[in-house]
């Protein structure tokens, strides 16, 4: 009885795998693209958004007409400052990389959720474009009040940074001076036996 009951679902795990193994064979190409948005204050007061959107083809042919569009910074919030917000490019070969930037400066105070770079390409085989999304930002907050630096700040980074190191090059220091430098005991006993 429970031999009848798992033949079905038997024969359909194999219809799956035949069916995700041709769908895996094919020879198309799989864009992932990852955006990233930094902020950076100024002296001045004024602060930058320095946009990065790197695309990546990890398919088994070769993109063409790749284009990108990351038009959803509002012109009432932000100006290009350099760059483009859109670009394109002839073709992304398999296991290629295109990467794009920009700087854009905030111009309105407030809390900033952007949206996914929008890619298009086309594939030889197929006549319609095909669309990929990149990775979503982080909400920005644009001209946010931040404490200002602490005096020791600097000091905490890099010892947070490079602290293991320290702990590491202390030991072994301390090690090689307690090896190399002879004890006062031992020198002590060293002048009893000579008497």
């Amino acid at each position: 009885m429970a031999n009848t009951q798992s033949m079905p679902l038997i024969s359909i795990l194999v219809a799956l795998f035949l069916v995700s193994s041709s769908l895996a064979s094919t020879d198309v190409p799989f864009i992932v693209a990852n955006k990233k948005a930094t902020l950076n204050r100024l002296k001045s007061g004024a602060e930058r958004v320095s946009v990065s959107i790197d695309i990546y083809n990890q398919g088994t042919s070769t993109a063409y007409d790749v284009s990108l569009v990351d038009d959803h910074w509002p012109q009432d919030i932000f100006d290009i400052i350099s760059g483009n917000t859109s670009q394109s490019w002839e073709r992304l070969d398999a296991g290629g990389i295109l990467s794009h930037s920009f700087e854009l400066e905030g111009k309105v105070k407030g809390l900033f959720y952007g949206s996914p770079a929008v890619i298009t390409f086309r594939i030889p085989t197929k006549s319609a474009l095909q669309e990929a999304y990149s990775t979503p930002i982080l909400p920005l907050d644009v001209l946010a009040e931040r404490p200002p630096e602490k005096k020791f700040e600097w000091a905490k980074r890099l010892l947070a940074k490079y602290g293991s190191v320290i702990s590491v090059i202390s030991i072994v220091v301390l090690f090689v001076y307690l090896v190399a430098t002879p004890s006062k005991s031992s020198a002590a006993k060293a002048s009893k036996k000579r008497r």
